[in-house]
């Protein structure tokens, strides 16, 4: 079963259809939930959103594909004609519903799952997932929920006395909405600094870390691009929550970005003490008026339906081997850690797949972990 069908799921799904996986339960949404979803070769993707594109549907319609970092192509289709000028949202939904649509992908939604457990309690058991549709019984979980659905949110001194707008980059639409208010956004990622620069061309802001940035001048390469995953997939590997891309690669000096600096919207100011009715209180002391505070702080790893399996360590992260739970053979982790990115995803759908036919081979064969 794949949970998820966002471009990791999807990549995941491909590869089951590929190595030969045929669907289990049916298409039709109202299908009987009662499905066993481990027959020779079956697979189902349970989405829990109304229609394609995962949590593209949800972008801010300023972000264009001009302007979206890079998004590659899903496996065995590639992207169509990209007109610069389109939100990302409509095209990548357009992209993904044509994409499953053209494979005759097995996914059903919208279904939320609610929990993964060990439905006898013992390691070489079945694994139950209980969702908003019923119940399902497989054999293995390709978890592909993403991390949209979970914002994080810092918690200041004084946060609720605050008069003004409070809101995270989830909540975000455009610019426009702001005009005539001064703006805080925190946050020291990617998110934090496209949006500065965009809403800076309509209002004034203030940009505050909780660190100094890390600006990155040279070009991000192959290599660059290899470091920065065998850092996080080591991170992962010891069971530590994985770290944002940004800590690891660096902010790249685009010239859009290049151009808000001069405006001044790049200049950093160190994290605020508390937040007080009208604006926040700085670090110095003094302070500073402010009509909206935008929380472009991030997310969290949308696993909470995973907590049945106790996966978790004492490091606060997953312990993971590639893609598979180091301690749960049967739960696969897409689209988390190393493989956040959109080319890690399409290359994580493949290994967990993999992963799982060794695993269905080697019990075959008698060879039970537990």
């Amino acid at each position: 079963m794949v949970i998820g069908a966002g471009q990791a799921g999807l990549s995941a799904a491909y590869h089951l259809q590929r190595r030969g996986f045929l669907p289990a339960g049916g298409t039709d949404e109202n299908a009987a939930p009662a499905v066993v979803a481990d027959a020779p070769g079956s697979y189902v993707v349970l989405d829990a959103e109304a229609g394609p594109g995962g949590a593209w549907r949800h972008r801010w319609q300023s972000l264009r594909m001009a302007t979206v970092n890079g998004i590659s192509d899903l496996p065995g289709i590639p992207k169509p004609d990209v007109d610069p000028a389109e939100p990302s949202s409509a095209f990548l939904s357009r992209y993904f519903g044509d994409y499953e649509g053209g494979l005759g992908l097995n996914i059903l939604r919208p279904v939320k799952v609610r929990s993964v457990s060990r439905e006898d309690g013992h390691p070489a058991g079945r694994l139950r997932i209980e969702t908003s549709a019923g119940g399902w019984s497989a054999r293995a979980v390709i978890n592909a929920t993403g991390t949209w659905t979970r914002p994080f949110w810092p918690i200041y001194p004084g946060q609720s006395s605050f008069r003004g707008r409070q809101l995270h980059v989830a909540d975000y639409v455009a610019a426009e909405e702001f005009r005539g208010q001064h703006v805080i956004v925190v946050g020291g990622g990617i998110s934090a600094v496209g949006l500065l620069d965009e809403i800076s061309q309509v209002t004034t802001t203030s940009w505050f870390t909780r660190r100094e940035p890390v600006w990155r001048d040279a070009e991000f390469d192959r290599q660059a691009g290899h470091d920065a995953v065998a850092l996080v997939e080591e991170r992962v590997r010891q069971g530590l929550p994985p770290q944002s891309v940004v800590s690891v690669t660096g902010l790249l000096r685009t010239p859009s970005l290049r151009a808000a600096a001069a405006r001044g919207a790049l200049d950093r100011r160190e994290m605020f003490t508390a937040i007080e009715p009208d604006g926040v209180r700085l670090a110095d002391g003094g302070f500073l008026a402010a009509a909206v505070i935008l929380w472009a702080t991030g997310f969290r790893a949308e696993l909470e339906h995973l907590s049945p399996l106790h996966l978790r360590g004492s490091g606060g992260g997953i312990a993971m081997d590639g893609t598979q739970v180091a301690a749960e053979e049967r739960v696969h982790l897409v689209g988390y850690g190393p493989s956040s990115s959109t080319i890690g995803a399409n290359r994580a759908g493949r290994a967990a797949v993999a992963g799982i036919l060794r695993m269905f081979e080697r019990r075959a064969a008698g060879e039970v972990r537990t």
